[in-house]
C-alpha cells in the first residue's frame, strides 16, 4: 500500500474488529466505522441466528444503503443473501431478522 494515501486529508481507515461495540437488541450488535461532518456515517450490523429487531426501522431522515456481507438477511418480506445491495429511501421501513445470522454494511448519505 501507499503511505501517501493515507496522509492524504480526509483519508480514513477503520477495521471492523477495533470498533467499538454496542447492543441494540439481543443478538443485535451496531460497530460504528465513520462518521462525516455532516452526518454521513457508516456501521457494521451483526446480527446473530434468529434475531429480530422488535419493532419497525423506519429511515429518517435519509435513505439506508445495505450490503449483505455475510448470512441471510430478512426484512419482514424477503430473504436476501450474502452479496445483496439494498436501498431503502428516506420514509420507507422494514423489519430487520434473520434466521442464519448475518453481517450488513450500512451506509447513511445523509444522516
Amino acid at each position: 500500500m501507499h503511505p501517501e494515501i493515507l496522509a492524504q486529508p480526509g483519508y480514513q481507515a477503520a477495521a471492523v474488529t477495533d470498533s467499538a461495540v454496542r447492543e441494540l437488541f439481543p443478538g443485535i450488535r451496531l460497530r460504528p466505522l465513520w462518521r462525516g461532518p455532516a452526518g454521513a456515517h457508516a456501521n457494521v450490523l451483526e446480527m446473530d441466528a434468529g434475531a429480530s429487531w422488535p419493532h419497525r426501522d423506519v429511515h429518517e431522515p435519509g435513505p439506508e444503503e445495505v450490503y449483505v456481507v455475510a448470512g441471510t438477511f430478512n426484512d419482514g418480506a424477503r430473504d436476501y443473501p450474502a452479496g445483496t445491495f439494498l436501498h431503502a429511501p428516506a420514509g420507507s421501513w422494514h423489519v430487520p431478522a434473520t434466521r442464519t445470522g448475518c453481517t450488513l454494511f450500512l451506509f447513511y448519505p445523509e444522516g
